[in-house]
């Protein structure tokens, strides 16, 4: 099975310690964000986990680690590095500092286990479609030679948004096409391969490949083995993604980012958050009299190598 690290929050950035506290003890659990009372126990042990897939916007909290965990798991990073300054994104690092950590985490793990998220991309009066071109210009010009690709994605009209990111332009299809024709431009021109996950137009005009983030060819050639091609819902519309198992809670990420489709929820955030024991195997708070704890089931999506 597959181990995703932070797509309902910033693990790495925020429960580092946590996180290598499970994978030193050999197990987790994980509570089922739709009825919170059943929690499923993973192992965690390269054995069992085929992958350990992260997610995040600040590698720093685990860059010491990351060596000896990739000698251990096959692992495949998403580096989150957008155009947004702090009024979107309050607490991520700035540009440079998130290029700097990026340059180091490719350095310790190799190039082909990194993959820079440009993500998601939308339009204010501030961040235009100019803006958005010169700073993925600036961002490619420094990471293209220290990441396996680059993926992008505009942003979902989730209906929160109209409450937390009232300043948002309508992002049409023509905006689209003018953003994907200039950022595959740009890719082209610094040798970087460029693709959407979860996105059903097609801009391969544009040398922009539709594809998922977590796909069997993508891991597969980063950890020099091979995934059966399972077929799969995806997390979302036009999502092409292998299955895998969340270890992150919603409403406990504290970055703050204003468009986040995990934190709908932002005064549980802080209060979530006191309730995280780095010792417990839960993200956030203990097991419950009331829970109801289960064994996952833990397939590999492994072919198997033949003698």
């Amino acid at each position: 099975m597959i181990i995703n690290v932070g797509a309902r929050t910033d693990i790495v950035n925020y429960y580092s310690e946590w996180l290598l506290e499970r994978l030193a003890e050999g197990y987790v659990y994980s509570r089922n964000p739709l009825f919170p009372n059943k929690v499923t126990k993973y192992l965690l042990n390269p054995q069992v986990v085929d992958c350990l897939v992260f997610c995040s916007k600040n590698y720093q909290p685990l860059l010491a680690k990351m060596g000896s965990i990739a000698e251990q798991y096959r692992i495949y990073c998403h580096y989150t590095i957008t155009a947004y300054g702090p009024e979107i994104e309050p607490r991520v690092p700035s540009i440079a500092e998130s290029i700097a950590t990026l340059q180091k985490l490719a350095a310790t793990i190799g190039r082909e286990k990194v993959a820079w998220r440009y993500d998601p991309i939308f339009l204010t009066e501030k961040y235009t479609l100019k803006q958005h071109l010169q700073t993925f210009t600036e961002i490619s010009e420094q990471v293209a030679a220290h990441v396996d690709r680059c993926i992008i994605n505009f942003i979902e009209p989730y209906p929160h948004l109209k409450t937390t990111m009232p300043e948002l332009l309508e992002l049409t299809n023509e905006d689209k096409r003018q953003l994907a024709q200039g950022l595959g431009k740009i890719a082209k021109k610094h040798n970087l391969k460029i693709q959407t996950c979860g996105n059903n137009q097609d801009y391969r005009n544009y040398g922009i490949q539709p594809s998922g983030c977590i796909t069997a060819q993508i891991i597969g050639e980063a950890n020099n083995c091979q995934f059966r091609k399972v077929a799969h819902s995806g997390m979302r519309t036009g999502c092409h993604c292998l299955p895998s198992r969340d270890l992150g809670a919603y409403d406990t990420c504290l970055n703050g980012c204003r468009y986040c489709y995990a934190n709908k929820h932002p005064q549980k955030i802080a209060e979530n958050y006191q309730q995280h024991d780095p010792h417990s195997p839960l993200l956030i708070g203990h097991l419950r009299p009331t829970d109801v704890l289960q064994n996952g089931v833990q397939k590999s999506l492994l072919v198997p190598k033949t003698l």
